[in-house]
């Protein structure tokens, strides 16, 4: 009977401290998991451009014309 309690106990134990470790390192979880997802995906491509990767080659300011047509800013 004492081996079964023994046993119980600590089943309960490493549950617990599965729950704990799984919401003190959610969000790296959840990073890694959705990394291992991709990389499984049969129908991902690396190399294919995404929506994120087009905006970050887009120039900063794309139009100069209207900026240098305004007033001078009044000095302080």
């Amino acid at each position: 009977m004492g081996a079964v309690v023994t046993a119980v106990i600590a089943i309960a134990a490493v549950v617990l401290g599965w729950i704990t470790i799984e919401m003190a390192c959610k969000p790296c979880l959840d990073s890694g998991r959705r990394a291992m997802d991709r990389a499984l995906d049969p129908n991902y491509d690396p190399d294919e451009p995404t929506a994120a990767a087009a905006a970050a080659n887009e120039p900063l300011l794309a139009d100069l014309s209207a900026a240098s047509a305004a007033a001078p800013a009044k000095a302080i």
